[in-house]
């Protein structure tokens, strides 16, 4: 065993579906040992998934949570090939538009792959604990399950 495990949910994301699958991250980070992370993983994956439900067409996704010894590794994918782009300049009254800016403050890293599809992306943050060196801040700032999977990778 190389020491990672990982959560697979695919599901049709809807208004709610941030609110369980953030119940899902709290409860696999409380049993990983790694509760200083929930607040930034919650946050990082609530803003994931709302992408998805403003941006994505059909809205199906899948979110991965990956378990990499000292870090948590969160990964949305979907089949839109529209890429995240931060906005320029926010307006201070805008409601919309700010969860790249807060995925930055509360995520070690994150990015966008688009290898290996024809179409979609994935995006995905990862978290550290203390013990990883890493240095982000957790405190910075309807119809869910259509397939879940615990998986020890091997």
């Amino acid at each position: 065993m190389n020491g990672y495990i990982q959560y697979r949910l695919r599901l049709t994301a809807g208004d709610h579906s941030a609110r369980h699958i953030r119940a899902v991250v709290r409860s696999l980070l409380g049993e990983w040992e790694m509760r200083e992370l929930t607040d930034a993983v919650e946050l990082g994956v609530t803003e994931l998934v709302a992408n998805v439900v403003r941006h994505v067409p059909d809205r199906r996704c899948e979110v991965l949570v990956l378990r990499q010894r000292d870090r948590v590794r969160i990964e949305v994918s979907d089949g839109c090939p529209r890429l995240p782009a931060a906005i320029a300049e926010l307006d201070l009254d805008s409601e919309n538009g700010r969860g790249l800016v807060l995925l930055d403050a509360v995520a070690d890293k994150w990015g966008v792959d688009t290898a290996g599809r024809r179409d979609g992306k994935t995006v995905w943050f990862e978290c550290g604990t203390t013990r990883s060196g890493f240095t982000g801040s957790p405190s910075a700032l309807g119809g869910l399950q259509l397939d879940a999977e615990v998986a020890e990778d091997r």
